[in-house]
């Protein structure tokens, strides 16, 4: 039998007790140290000897006689990890697809890791839409179970959340406008009914708080072991003390089996649910699978039992405390994510779970918040402080999906100290991809392929890991940033662009200016924290105007973008081959001349977007595509054509993003200023819009300049050898001092392209966003032969769109007072809430807020109906913005903006790259209105006939 050590208090202490004496610590004079519990141990703790824990229901070094110890020859699936999430996706495959060979390893005792410790909160309400709604599905699922009779835990007490700040509560006001479109009950409260939610709360500085009645608790080990009865039940094996020594594959890096300590198993499908070893069993496959997890020590406390505690207290997150506390079984049990954690060394920990010896200098951080917030916990006495490892991701979400290195092998871990929550929406997930070949919804902000090399560095992991548990609670402000593992992937004009007085953020670990400072710059010296675009508000940013300026300066003159985060892909093929490949990938026709550029969705077999890419024939022996895409796209993208090229395929796909340096001028003098710098013809007729040519650039040759912006804008993209890079942007930078050149950033760039009304996947699109939903149906040659999602979008057209993207441009809205739009804010027709934003900013042009985003034509029912384009422009639509609603004009074509004529060609639309796109039947003026900001500047109305 193993047992754990513990620690156990010499004598009863109250909390008070316990954090006048830290704070006695803390007062001391310490030379380069900080105080730890080698201080305080001699005064309140004893070694006693070794005892099982009994936060579970029973000790965890007990294998269950209950479960088989034979391991099989052959199996479908094996799941390694006997967590709670091992065991929701083995029962899953079980209850859901009857899928009975499934093999489920466990190295110790089943629901022995961190499972076993958890702290066993349920909530709704999370930072993504789809961990919302695997969430739901988790409560929803133990609910289900418990009124079957089958041991969860579940108890539905709710969740108080509580503010302490005006900006916490306008983060309430917005994630209660989301959860009441989610139908989600919830509730926003004063100070006051916060008390009478929660007595034992004081109200000093309080702000407000969210009441979330559908919230409970559950316990992580009785979910654990009742969703692996229920699957071995159904025929799954389930095995304690099996250990996964290798991840076998074949020659084309598929799973063909697993080598473990009792034998080998041969199966077809591996799910790596490993916990905090994850990262460790993705070495185990050839090659390795990057699994960017890092454990941190997670602290809970437990008291001993409280006289008239109230069992139905809710669960109360005091986010700007830090803490959570909950009753359990008569007592407190109570934690949090303090804002700088303490990352674990990796060398130190045991090979199976043991808990870790607690920090109590770490936890007083908490502990202080706790007393401040609820005074009675003062002589509550304490039982014990417990301390587990607990894994986080780089941008603390969770990981699930297949990963790219090796097929047929599922990744779902990362859960980051929340695994009961996720438990059960990620088994379903996971076993519906396993079983169906994709996911039927989006789970991008979730899945692996979002990270890259670099995220699985441990140094940088560990780096990053002192602030990503203090996420969960933060202010999520927008365009959130990190602080941590910052200038790694820079391009080669990055200190150029520092000492330009750029803000940067970070996209894939790129740093990309966000905007340019327009009255103080940097030197080389300037240290790079002092660099990074915060937006710490929800109102109008403090970054505006110099937005404003950019935006000018592209609309006016001529701006400078770095564009070298873009995902650049070259594809090549001795034959046709590649052309082939493409053109079943892809919606658009990709056989395109030599030195032609079209834009293209790829989609997957339901017509969603896989990814929304811009393809260039190149020239040479070979058949050579340059593939570029968004940032986000550089894992993805390649993993999804590498996964549909045929067996033996000489198509050679290659990642080349960070062999070039992207500059991209636009403006109306952008034709001007590149005229000066080659002896190539820049003339619309001798450089065509979506074209590319390989040109001399100042001194420098062998440049791919791009007839095409991103934005609408005139103006090209150049790809330049990095060792081109200085050169040429020095260049750029001293002749266009005569066009008045401005630096211009990322945020300048999204509202160009909102304002045009340009989707950007990631963004916009999505997985599930089908062309003829977003207004690009254009771009769907049907005629071509067979692509990937054919079926599905021509059933679409028959059957009628029943979801479209529109632009709203919002009246009433006061920019400098009302809180702005940031994305994902809900958009009603009446009563009903038909929609969400997507992306939004400020149209300086328009003079207006604009809000891009889906909407639906739900009836009586709430079932979806066709969406006309009489249902979007006849009706007056309401954003729902920090709990306000705005009036909104709705849009389903882009806004003709006023432009300055400098050889500017009014036939061009950077969408199309023909002139006027085919959906447009029939375009005429219907006003035009000087805005007032410039002499130059009008906003034209359009009037269109559209066909999706």
């Amino acid at each position: 039998m193993n047992h754990y050590n513990t620690i156990q208090l010499k004598r009863r202490v109250n909390l008070a007790m316990v954090t006048r004496f830290l704070s006695k610590v803390w007062e001391r004079p310490f030379i380069g140290r900080t105080p730890n519990n080698s201080i305080l141990r001699p005064y309140l703790f004893t070694q006693v000897p070794s005892r099982a824990f009994d936060v579970a229901s029973e000790p965890i070094g007990i294998l269950h006689d209950w479960f088989t110890s034979e391991i099989p020859k052959q199996t479908r699936v094996v799941i390694c990890g006997g967590g709670v999430v091992g065991c929701s996706v083995a029962y899953h495959l079980a209850v859901y697809h009857n899928w009975k060979e499934v093999v489920l390893l466990e190295q110790g005792r089943l629901g022995g890791g961190t499972t076993w410790h958890g702290a066993g909160l349920l909530g709704q309400i999370k930072p993504t839409t789809i961990e919302t709604k695997m969430c739901q599905y988790s409560i929803g699922l133990y609910k289900d179970l418990e009124n079957r009779g089958l041991s969860t835990g579940w108890k539905g007490c709710g969740s108080l959340l509580l503010a302490r700040t005006k900006d916490r509560m306008i983060s309430f006001q917005r994630l209660a406008a989301s959860a009441e479109a989610m139908n989600i009950e919830c509730e926003l409260l004063t100070p006051q009914g916060a008390a009478k939610i929660s007595p034992i709360i004081s109200t000093e500085d309080l702000e407000g708080g969210l009441w979330i009645p559908g919230d409970g608790v559950g316990d992580p080990y009785k979910c654990c072991l009742t969703l692996a009865t229920e699957a071995k039940n159904l025929g799954v094996k389930v095995i304690e003390g099996c250990f996964v020594q290798r991840v076998l594959t074949d020659d084309h890096h598929q799973v063909k089996g697993v080598e473990t300590n009792l034998g080998v198993i041969s199966c077809d499908y591996f799910v790596n649910s490993g916990g905090w070893w994850a990262r460790h069993i993705g070495k185990l496959s050839q090659p390795k699978v990057k699994v960017p997890l890092y454990p941190c020590e997670h602290h809970f406390l437990h008291t001993l039992p409280v006289k008239d505690i109230d069992l139905q207290m809710p669960v109360i997150r005091d986010y700007d405390g830090h803490f959570y506390i909950r009753e359990n079984q008569g007592r407190y049990l109570a934690g949090g994510f303090e804002p700088i954690s303490k990352p674990l060394d990796l060398k130190e920990l045991p090979g199976s779970f043991k808990p870790l010896t607690e920090d109590w200098d770490q936890f007083y951080v908490l502990l202080e918040q706790m007393l401040f917030r609820i005074p009675s916990l003062a002589e509550v006495e304490v039982d014990r402080l417990c301390n587990g490892p607990e894994s986080f991701t780089p941008d603390c979400k969770w990981i699930m999906g297949e990963a790219p290195e090796v097929k047929n092998y599922f990744v779902a871990s990362g859960m980051k100290s929340i695994g009961i929550e996720a438990a059960g929406g990620i088994g379903k997930l996971t076993s519906d991809w396993i079983v169906s070949g994709e996911p039927a919804t989006d789970i991008w902000d979730l899945d692996i392929r979002r990270f890259i090399g670099l995220h699985n560095n441990l140094m940088f992991l560990k780096a990053r890991m002192r602030e990503v548990p203090g996420m969960h609670y933060r202010l999520k402000y927008p365009f959130s940033e990190f602080e941590t593992g910052r200038c790694l992937r820079m391009s080669p004009i990055y200190p150029r662009l520092k000492v330009a007085g750029a803000f940067f953020s970070q996209n894939m670990g790129y740093e990309k200016p966000a905007y340019f400072d327009l009255d103080t710059g940097a030197s080389a010296d300037t240290l790079e924290s002092d660099r990074i675009a915060h937006t710490h508000t929800f109102h109008k940013p403090p970054w505006f105007n110099n937005v404003w300026s950019e935006y000018t300066a592209c609309r006016e003159r001529v701006g400078l973008l770095d564009y070298s985060s873009f995902t650049k892909l070259e594809l090549w093929s001795p034959g046709c081959e590649v052309v082939s490949l493409l053109q079943y990938l892809c919606s658009n026709d990709v056989d395109i001349p030599i030195g032609c550029i079209t834009h293209t969705g790829m989609q997957n077999k339901w017509g969603g977007y896989e990814n929304d890419c811009s393809l260039v024939r190149l020239g040479g022996k070979t058949c050579n595509y340059m593939l570029i895409g968004p940032t986000d796209q550089q894992m993805r993208c390649q993993t999804w054509i590498k996964r549909h090229l045929p067996v033996d395929s000489p198509v050679v796909v290659a990642d080349v993003t960070s062999m070039y340096t992207a500059i991209c001028v636009m403006g109306p003098r952008a034709r001007d200023l590149m005229t000066e710098l080659t002896d190539s013809s820049m003339t619309s007729r001798d450089f065509p819009f979506f074209t590319c040519k390989i040109m001399d650039i100042g001194l420098a040759s062998g440049i791919k300049v791009m007839n095409l912006t991103h934005t609408g804008e005139l103006g090209w993209v150049l790809y330049i050898p990095n060792e081109y890079a200085l050169h040429v942007y020095d260049l750029l930078v001293d002749v266009g001092a005569k066009y008045e050149i401005k630096h211009v950033g990322y945020y300048a760039m999204r509202t160009l392209r909102i304002e045009k009304f340009y989707a950007f996947w990631g963004k916009d699109m999505d997985t599930t966003t089908t062309p003829l939903e977003c207004g690009r149906g254009f771009r769907v040659k049907f005629d071509k032969g067979d692509f990937m999602g054919k079926e599905a979008l021509l059933k679409q057209k028959n059957e009628g769109v029943k979801r479209r993207y529109i632009q709203l441009v919002l009246e009433d809205h006061d920019i400098h007072n009302d809180v702005w739009p940031w994305g994902g804010e809900p958009i009603y027709l009446g009563d009903k809430c038909i929609g969400l934003t997507t992306t939004t900013g400020y149209g300086f042009t328009m003079g207006k807020q604009v809000c891009l985003g889906f909407i639906q034509n739900l009836d009586s029912s709430g079932n979806p109906q066709i969406v006309t384009n009489d249902y979007i422009l006849k009706n007056t639509f309401h954003v729902v913005i920090g709990g306000k609603f705005f009036p909104a004009k709705a849009n389903i074509h882009s806004p003709a903006l006023s432009f300055i004529e400098y050889g500017y060609d009014s036939a061009y639309m950077a969408t199309s790259g023909r002139g006027i796109p085919d959906c447009f039947s029939k375009i005429s003026i219907s006003s035009l209105v000087k805005t007032g900001r410039g002499s130059t500047s009008y906003f034209l109305t359009i009037s269109a006939r559209y066909s999706v």
